[in-house]
């Protein structure tokens, strides 16, 4: 007689397991404590997705393994112990916060909020060890999606996936001079007066594309002379007053790698802003180590000095910013 295919499940490799270690169904059902028609059931529906009899019956004599039996019973016990391993570490990643967290971050803001992101995290879970991931937007998503990490602080732009996401606070763009440059003593600066100017590319996405955005969005093209993808060599180069740039994020000290002054002066008129956000993997709920990262990042970030000195922040008002773990939002 054939029968349809049947699904192994656990509950059939544990009444399995049961009746081996204990010779009978009888006493199986007691140790596992349901009735014996149950642990009847689960073995005769295993033994007909397996395709073989595990057990030879003896009436009042309980029962013996077949040779299909012995050879199931240690892949099962085996099946049964990863088994409950995985719910040990489910239920100690759902419950408390220890062992290890991979986070990303977006390359150019990474030395601005990542040490004091780790350093403070730290010591506030000491039984939580913070690891990082580092690069464009393209690295970054990748990351998440293949589980490389958890959560990320990226810009909400240039995006190529849907993520889950939530903005922290709104980056404004400025423009970067050397002291001796014509534009570097005024108040604020348009985007056509820029535009007759040589221009530094920062060549990493999606900070090219948003400069880019930000000339085409004051109706003029940008007069390009060098592109890099070193967010320093594009500072150094126009500390030599080789050109400007546009940036989003901004250091301590207006000085270049080789410790030549830069000046930083506000765009006029309508500035295209840009988000920064945590990302999440889609259709993924965080864990809460994840979450408390999140929190940490809502409640520091804004406290950061570097962001009030630079003037290129604005920060969320008090009252949006949460108090606990929020869930995360799909765009």
């Amino acid at each position: 007689m054939s029968y349809p295919h049947e699904v192994l499940n656990l509950r059939q490799v544990e009444c399995f397991v049961a009746a081996a270690d204990a010779g009978s169904m009888t006493a199986a059902a007691d140790r596992l404590q349901v009735s014996q028609s149950a642990i009847s059931l689960a073995i005769a529906a295993l033994e007909r997705s397996v395709g073989s009899d595990l057990f030879l019956r003896h009436r009042g004599r309980g029962l013996t393994l077949t040779v299909a039996g012995r050879d199931l019973l240690l892949p099962a016990r085996n099946l049964l112990a990863d088994a409950e391993a995985m719910r040990a570490q489910a239920e100690a990643l759902g419950s408390g916060l220890s062992g290890r967290l991979t986070v990303g971050c977006f390359g150019t803001a990474a030395p601005l909020v990542l040490p004091a992101l780790m350093e403070t995290f730290e010591r506030k879970y000491p039984g939580m060890s913070l690891d990082f991931v580092e690069g464009s937007t393209d690295v970054l998503e990748a990351a998440l999606l293949d589980g490389t990490c958890e959560i990320a602080l990226m810009y909400d732009v240039g995006l190529h996936v849907s993520l889950h996401r939530e903005p922290l606070y709104t980056t404004i763009p400025y423009a970067l001079f050397a002291p001796e440059h014509p534009l570097a003593g005024r108040e604020s600066v348009s985007l056509p007066e820029l535009a007759e100017h040589d221009f530094i590319a920062l060549d990493v996405q999606p900070v090219y594309e948003h400069q880019r955005g930000l000339f085409a969005h004051g109706g003029v093209q940008p007069r390009v002379r060098f592109r890099t993808s070193s967010y320093e060599l594009v500072r150094s180069l126009v500390a030599r007053n080789l050109g400007f740039t546009l940036l989003i994020s901004r250091p301590f000290g207006d000085v270049s790698y080789e410790g030549r002054p830069l000046v930083a002066v506000p765009l006029s008129g309508d500035v295209k802003t840009v988000d920064v956000m945590l990302a999440t993997p889609p259709g993924v709920r965080p864990a809460r180590r994840a979450r408390a990262f999140a929190e940490h990042c809502r409640a520091l970030l804004p406290e950061l000095s570097i962001y009030d000195k630079s003037a290129a922040f604005v920060p969320r008002r008090a009252n949006e910013i949460p108090e606990s773990p929020a869930p995360l939002q799909q765009s």
